[in-house]
């Protein structure tokens, strides 16, 4: 499955974010909103932004922008401040809530800027903020460090490439996560039938039989089944059973 994802770089325009020694938070947030989008792109990811350059938009424009788009994920990109210049330091990650894929990914996000050298905060909910509130997919916030903190900055600046393809692979190993595929079963099928009553017939005669028996209805047909098997010895075995009490069956997979 091709997924599509919207990256925001916050804040923007005349609205420049925290500012720190001449340093705007909208200008690392943009930087490393393209970084990790290029990142993405290479993986096949189709990759949208609510802005690439240097204009505003209010969270409701960036939340309206991601709805339109119907895009899978929304995630967005800001550096943190504090009322003290060095009094903290640290990256955190931001959900609606703690639940889901998306709280999923927050952590893995976090755990890879962890790896990288940053102080792990945490993933906080945050239900009030409009950018995770009125976006209708998975959404979050990713606070790369304090941008007032020297310690963040230096790690920010040092290590930007590492930063960019952390946040990238922490992405990309939860949709890997979320795509897994389901096991495959063996199931045996002795009839296939258009009108519902005469599959109801075998199923009742199955089950009456000690089978564990089931109908699927599927493209219009009435479908009887039996067992789910992860081996296909087991099917086999099944099968046996069912030809040797006169039934004609085939092997089917879901």
């Amino acid at each position: 499955m091709a997924y599509s994802i919207m990256l925001d770089a916050g804040h923007g325009g005349e609205d420049p974010g925290a500012v720190y020694k001449g340093r705007q938070e909208k200008d690392d947030n943009l930087r490393l909103a393209m970084a990790v989008g290029d990142i993405l792109k290479k993986n096949g990811i189709n990759v949208l932004y609510t802005r690439t350059g240097d204009v505003y938009q209010t969270p409701f424009e960036k939340a309206r922008l991601a709805n339109q788009a119907g895009v899978d994920y929304f995630i967005s990109f800001h550096r943190n401040s504090s009322p003290e210049d060095n009094q903290y330091n640290g990256a955190e990650v931001l959900v609606y809530d703690k639940s889901g894929i998306k709280y999923q990914m927050a952590q893995n996000i976090l755990g890879a800027l962890g790896e990288i050298g940053f102080r792990e905060i945490g993933v906080n909910a945050r239900p009030g903020l409009v950018v995770l509130r009125r976006t209708k997919m998975p959404a979050l916030m990713i606070e790369t460090g304090f941008i007032n903190s020297d310690e963040d900055n230096n790690l920010f600046d040092s290590k930007f490439q590492e930063i960019a393809q952390g946040i990238a692979d922490a992405i990309l190993g939860t949709l890997d996560e979320e795509t897994i595929e389901e096991p495959l079963y063996y199931r045996v099928q002795t009839g296939i039938f258009r009108k519902r009553e005469n599959a109801d017939r075998m199923l009742y005669q199955l089950l009456e039989n000690g089978y564990p028996a089931f109908l699927l209805h599927q493209d219009g047909y009435y479908k009887v089944q039996v067992g789910a098997y992860q081996q296909i010895a087991n099917a086999i075995n099944m099968e046996q059973r069912l030809r040797d009490d006169g039934y004609t069956t085939l092997i089917v997979t879901k």
